[in-house]
């Protein structure tokens, strides 16, 4: 028997009533105690009743496992692979239960060799048994059910609301019931019951678990939404089923949140068709012959047919659970367990190559001292110029990303505003070919800094004491030559910084904005007018400038157009230094504007220029186009389509700057345009970029990379 309008008008769930007396609001009261156990007992005796022998059903769902990058996870979750799946459902009084699989499909658009449990692959039969497990038993295992009778004397309860559903010919009151553990420490569910107030029967779960119930510690938390209809005017049965999984990790000192999202919906009840014994044989979940999934008739896109709300944000009910669990239970019984963990930014920390150090070598590791606080270490030595590098901080900071440090470090600072390239091609290019994309100076540093998620933003402000020096090359490429570094003067200043980040999209016409500003002032502690900068032939001996201001912006605008994926994107890069005592003194080289290599000056030579004011504008267009399927193994098959991204780009210094470019010094007086055109590929992770400069001193230049949004973590 089909889900008739009878059955199908319990999306209405819920119009609230407001009729909950004031003296059932309390926790244990005696009106919620006579409700749970007529819920209780009515689950007993439902598994053996008479009026329902058997049923057969039909379940279409989702499995989708997404992504999040980042403190605090500032943006939504990023579709990583997506499953669907058709269901073949039985069950046969008194408690016996099968799921077939009879179509799957899937797609993947980053590479991941995930695996499911078997029983995220089906839905939850009878509100779950009495002992509750899921994945198998290696994410949740044996939480009592809130309506068994064990419960009973492990829970408490107390009215929330009681709601009215009302469909064609019926009306059924409804209470909200509360639930919690007595004792929060041990294996317990937490969350709410919508129970019929006439029959006790189960119309709605809304359920989370205690951390003692999550078996892996990489598990933050899991939460579940299971609806039933009126099928055949009696019997509560599924309808719509929803599940979150989240896991919270680091890639080094990355945090990264995997989630995998469940939703199902059943129809097509059969009622009491006397199914055989033999449909219910071998395990709980089977699955059809590969052959005979691939027949499964799906219609339309996988990706085109996911609900709209999976690709962005949190299903609205798994969020109301979250918030429950957390109101209702106090947070240590909530809280994930940390311990050691290896610190640093991303592979680079470990090892790369430039051409001041070397090969340098890097390790860190982060250790929770108490609650929040934790202290934090990193060591680095070059190779070539056999110096050490490194630090340590004492950091405090909490689950919404809020961030406070006291630090000393000495680090090999970059003078670019943004990197060119990501920090393993870059080693590679500079191992090999003598490439070093970097402008490196050497910076002693000791103050606090300050992370706060407010306002859609994170703001960080920082205080310190720095000692800024000149490096020399000291390494040797295997083919070619390095260039010359920057040659930094001596620079001992207060340095008080203040930035911006909105990673979260600002939507406004269609188009998507994200930026970053930051805003610097140094105040130089040591005075003299001993040096001379590598430009003398061009301006005379001075000292570097006692008080500096700097400030600098990035900004992406993305814009897509239409449903065939064609995006148009922006991204900018402009900078401003000045100082208050410029008349006979000079803006150090380590506080200029850098532009030249692939990403602000594509087409043109690395260390371009230096100026106190640049700006670089690239605007490309994105299109896919078809492309051939590449097998990584167990990691998947990457789509059949790739992205085309012609681009032209324009970067320009303050004109009033002498400039080495190729050919000789002269002092440039134009913006460098450029054209290009990038193929991004390989789950989108690789992009070949080649680019032609138009003026004076481009050339072709070709450049393979990974993706800028994975840089941070490379």
């Amino acid at each position: 028997m089909p889900l008739n309008r009878v059955a199908a008008s319990a999306l209405l769930l819920f119009a609230p009533s407001f009729a909950a007396a004031q003296a059932s609001s309390g926790w244990d009261s005696p009106r919620v105690d006579s409700i749970v156990r007529t819920a209780v007992a009515r689950r007993l005796t439902q598994l053996s009743d008479t009026g329902l022998i058997d049923y057969q059903a039909t379940a279409h769902g989702y499995l989708t496992f997404l992504v999040q990058l980042g403190t605090g996870f500032p943006t939504p979750p990023k579709i990583v692979r997506t499953d669907q799946v058709a269901l073949e459902v039985y069950w046969r009084s008194p408690n016996l239960g099968k799921q077939r699989i009879i179509g799957r499909r899937d797609t993947t658009l980053l590479p991941t060799d995930i695996r499911y449990h078997r029983d995220h692959l089906g839905i939850v039969q009878n509100n779950f048994p009495n002992i509750i497990r899921l994945g198998d038993g290696d994410e949740v295992r044996d939480a009592p059910h809130p309506l068994s009778p064990a419960g009973l004397e492990l829970y408490d309860y107390r009215i929330a609301d009681s709601l009215r559903i009302s469909i064609p010919g019926q009306t059924f009151d409804v209470y909200e019931v509360k639930v919690r553990p007595k004792d929060a420490t041990k294996p317990r569910v937490v969350g709410a019951l919508y129970l019929d107030r006439t029959s006790g029967q189960v119309v709605r779960m809304a359920l989370s678990f205690t951390r003692a119930a999550l078996i892996d510690p990489q598990l933050e938390d899991i939460s579940i939404v299971l609806e039933n209809a009126l099928v055949g005017g009696r019997f509560w049965l599924p309808r719509h089923q929803e599940i979150e999984i989240r896991r919270t990790s680091t890639w080094f000192d990355y945090p990264i949140r995997g989630i995998i999202r469940g939703r199902w919906e059943v129809s097509d009840y059969q009622l009491n068709q006397h199914l055989s014994t033999f449909t219910f044989a071998g395990p709980t979940y089977d699955q059809a012959p590969p052959a005979a999934l691939r027949r499964y008739p799906w219609t339309g896109n996988i990706l085109d047919s996911l609900p709209p709300d999976v690709e962005v944000t949190t299903d609205e009910d798994v969020r109301r659970v979250q918030a429950e669990a957390r109101a209702l239970v106090r947070g240590q019984a909530l809280r994930r367990a940390q311990s050691m963990r290896l610190a640093a930014h991303g592979l680079s920390d470990f090892a790369q190559v430039n051409r001041v150090q070397g090969l340098a070598l890097g390790a860190g590791v982060e250790q929770r001292l108490t609650g929040p606080l934790w202290v934090a270490g990193h060591a680095q030595y070059g190779i070539d110029d056999h110096e050490w590098r490194g630090g340590g901080a004492l950091r405090w900071r909490n689950g919404r990303g809020a961030d406070v440090s006291l630090f000393a470090r000495r680090v090999l600072a970059d003078a670019h505003d943004e990197p060119q390239r990501s920090g393993v091609i870059n080693s590679m290019a500079a191992q090999e070919f003598g490439s070093d994309a970097t402008e490196p100076f050497d910076v002693k540093a000791a103050g606090v800094t300050a992370t706060i998620p407010a306002a859609g933003f994170r703001w960080t402000v920082a205080l310190s004491r720095e000692e800024q020096r000149g490096v020399a090359v000291h390494a040797t490429p295997a083919e070619g030559r390095f260039a010359s570094t920057i040659g930094a003067p001596r620079y001992d200043p207060w340095h008080l910084a203040l930035r911006a980040d909105r990673d979260v999209p600002v939507k406004w016409q269609g188009a998507e904005f994200t930026w970053s500003v930051s805003g610097d002032a140094y105040r130089n502690t040591y005075d003299s007018l001993d040096y001379c900068p590598p430009s003398a032939l061009l301006q005379a001996c001075a000292a570097p400038a006692r008080t500096l201001g700097r400030i600098a912006a990035i900004a992406d605008v993305r814009r897509p157009f239409g449903d065939g994926g064609l995006e148009l994107r922006s991204h900018t890069v402009a900078a401003f230094v000045g100082a208050t005592d410029q008349g006979g003194r000079y803006v150090p080289p380590q506080f200029l504007v850098y532009l030249g290599g692939p990403l602000t000056a594509p087409g043109y030579a690395l260390h371009l220029a230096g100026g106190t004011r640049g700006v670089s504008e690239r605007v490309e267009a994105r299109v896919p186009v078809p492309f051939v399927p590449i097998s990584l193994g167990t990691f998947g098959r990457s789509p059949a389509r790739a992205t085309l991204a012609p681009f032209v780009n324009l970067a320009g210094l303050d004109p009033g700057v002498w400039t080495e470019l190729p050919g000789g010094v002269t002092r440039w007086d134009h913006f460098l345009p450029s054209v290009g055109v990038g193929v991004i590929g390989l789950f989108g992770i690789v992009r070949l970029d080649v680019a032609r400069g138009l003026k004076a001193g481009g050339r072709w230049t070709f450049n393979i990379d990974f993706a800028r949004e994975f840089w941070s973590i490379l």
